[in-house]
């Protein structure tokens, strides 16, 4: 199979960036997205050409990492996968692709199609965890918890943190992230100690992170490749106004 890709280059962050041509002949439809690119490395590599940078680690559809915008849509044209998770079978001789990273300014680009997604962690750090102890393994069946409750929650914790909901958004929202967060903690009794104070501290960090606000427009759930609802952002809505309410009720005299 003989492509054309159109790649988005970009030496460093403050430096000028643009879509360069790239020829490429021999792609099998069994590879996968990236090992296509490592076989366009290899062929600038060997033309005495820098590589395209790109992130990737598990490779396997769990680490989040490998954020491409494929012809305009995160993670390319199948749903329910990650870009690693993408094979060329997707495409046909002679097509043209077009490759660039994600497009939000709360995730600058580093270099070519790698963006900095510290925001993301900045957000974890302000509320996305327990503090109480959860003890071992041989603990998980301690606490009951209904099945319902616990497929809602698992839902949530599938999210990966790749960023494709932020690319897909009009708005540049981080909504279907933190909202996944929250959910997914605000369902187990485990969570509950922190549950108003992580909602607060996370929607206000994702605030402080520049990211925009969310208006349901749906493109989010779209683009995500663990097809996460965006139910999870009307729970976070829910979960940040109740505990704004309570931050807000003014405190009860202290009898002398």
């Amino acid at each position: 199979m003989k492509l054309t890709l159109n790649v988005w280059r970009q030496p460093a962050s403050q430096a000028p960036g643009k879509l360069e041509m790239y020829t490429l002949d021999g792609v099998s439809a069994d590879m996968s997205f990236l090992e296509m690119f490592d076989l366009l490395n290899e062929q600038l590599t060997a033309e005495g050409k820098v590589p395209v940078a790109f992130a990737h680690d598990c490779r396997e559809g769990i680490c989040g990492s490998c954020s491409m915008m494929i012809n305009g849509q995160a993670h390319g044209p199948w749903t329910g996968a990650a870009t690693c998770q993408l094979h060329m079978r997707a495409f046909k001789d002679g097509d043209i692709i077009t490759v660039e990273p994600w497009r939000a300014s709360a995730f600058p680009i580093v270099k070519d199609l790698v963006v900095n997604r510290g925001s993301f962690d900045r957000i974890m750090q302000a509320g996305g965890y327990v503090s109480v102890n959860t003890g071992g393994a041989r603990d998980a069946n301690s606490i009951l918890i209904g099945k319902d409750t616990v497929e809602e929650a698992m839902d949530a914790a599938a999210c990966i943190g790749c960023g494709a909901c932020v690319a897909a958004c009009p708005n540049a929202s981080a909504s279907l992230f933190t909202g996944a967060k929250i959910t997914h903690l605000g369902m187990l009794p485990q969570g509950q100690p922190e549950r108003d104070t992580r909602a607060l501290a996370m929607v206000e960090q994702m605030d402080i992170e520049g990211f925009g606000h969310c208006t349901l427009v749906g493109e989010c759930q779209e683009a995500c490749p663990k097809e996460i609802s965006i139910d999870v952002i009307k729970k976070m809505n829910r979960d940040y106004l109740v505990a704004s309410a309570k931050r807000q009720e003014p405190k009860s005299a202290t009898a002398s």
